[in-house]
C-alpha cells in the first residue's frame, strides 16, 4: 500500500496515476468530501490530520511507501516521517523545492529541515526538488481574464517552471518502484526557462488578445496577494521568492523529467493550451 499525504496539485495527480496503474494507494485528507473524485478513481481515502500523530499512525497500517507532499510545515511533515519509521515503511518520496538551512525564505528553511527527517530516522528516501509549478500561473488567471494583464515582483527573471502533472508522474513512477532511487535527489523543471514576458506572449497568442505583464515592487506584489486572499505570511514568502527570481534564482533547467519519464517535459505552451478556459 502506498500512502499519499494530502490531495493537492501533485498529490491528487499522483494518486490518480497510481490508481490507474492498479497500485494500491491510500490518500490522507482532513475533509473526505473534497476527495470523492479520488475515491471514485480507486483510491482508499482516510481521514486524518498531520498535526495529530495518532491519525497518521492509523493511516500507516500496511503501508510500504509514502509520498510526502504537504504544506511545508516541519512539525507536521516530520510527524509523517516519524510515523513511517515506526511502521517500518520502506521508502519515502518527498516532494520539495529549492531548500537550504540558511535560505532567506522561511519556507525553504522549513523544507530543508523536513528533507533531513528521513535520513535522521533511517528511512530510505528520494527528494524531488521542483522548480516553480506552471499551475501557479493560474493564481493570476482571474486578473488576466478581467484586466488582460498581471503583475509580479519577478521582474525580467526567468523560471524553469515545471508542470505539476509531470512532477506527479515522476512521483508515481518512483514510489511504485523505489529501490533504484534511494538516496537520490532529482531537480525537476520544464524544458526551458520562461519569463513573465514570455507568459504574456504565449497567452496573447492563445487567447487572441494582448496580455500585458507589469513589473511590481516587493511590497506592491505582497499587498496584491494579501488583497487576493493569500495569508500575509505566505504572501511575504511568495514575494521573497519572486524577488529572488528577478535575480536569476529560478533560471535552472535539468533533464531529470525526460530522463525519468522517457518523454519530454511539458512546455508552458502545452500547459497554457490545456488551461485556456481559465484565462478566458
Amino acid at each position: 500500500m502506498i500512502l499519499v499525504t494530502t490531495a493537492g496539485k501533485v498529490g491528487s495527480a499522483a494518486v490518480r496515476l497510481l490508481a490507474e496503474r492498479q497500485e494500491p494507494v491510500r490518500v490522507l485528507v482532513r475533509d473526505p468530501a473534497k476527495a470523492l473524485a479520488l475515491a471514485d478513481a480507486g483510491a482508499h481515502v482516510v481521514v486524518g490530520d498531520l498535526a495529530a500523530p495518532a491519525s497518521i499512525d492509523a493511516a500507516m497500517a500496511g503501508v510500504t511507501a509514502v509520498v510526502l507532499v504537504s504544506p511545508a510545515v516541519p512539525a507536521q511533515e516530520l510527524n509523517v516521517v516519524a510515523a513511517a519509521a515506526r511502521a517500518g515503511v520502506g521508502h519515502i518520496v518527498k516532494a520539495t523545492s529549492k531548500a537550504s538551512p540558511d535560505a532567506p525564505i522561511a519556507r525553504r528553511r522549513g523544507q530543508s529541515e523536513i528533507e533531513a527527517g528521513p535520513a535522521a530516522c533511517g528511512v530510505p528516501h528520494t527528494l524531488l526538488r521542483s522548480n516553480a509549478y506552471m499551475q501557479n500561473v493560474l493564481a493570476s488567471a482571474p486578473e488576466i481574464a478581467r484586466t488582460d494583464g498581471f503583475g509580479s515582483a519577478a521582474g525580467k527573471g526567468r523560471t524553469g517552471m515545471v508542470d505539476a502533472r509531470d512532477v506527479a508522474a515522476v512521483t508515481a513512477g518512483i514510489v511504485a518502484a523505489p529501490a533504484a532511487h534511494a538516496g537520490r535527489t532529482y531537480w525537476l523543471s520544464g524544458p526551458r526557462p520562461v519569463s513573465n514576458d514570455d507568459v504574456a506572449a504565449v497567452l496573447s497568442g492563445l487567447l487572441g488578445r494582448t496580455i500585458t505583464y507589469r513589473e511590481l515592487g516587493f511590497e506592491e506584489h505582497k499587498d496584491a496577494m494579501i488583497r487576493a486572499g493569500v495569508p500575509e505570511q505566505v504572501a511575504h514568502m511568495n514575494a521573497q521568492a519572486f524577488s529572488l527570481t528577478a535575480e536569476g534564482d529560478a533560471e535552472w533547467v535539468t533533464q531529470d523529467v525526460p530522463t525519468l519519464l522517457g518523454r519530454p517535459a511539458r512546455s508552458f505552451e502545452q500547459f497554457a493550451a490545456d488551461h485556456a478556459a481559465s484565462f478566458a
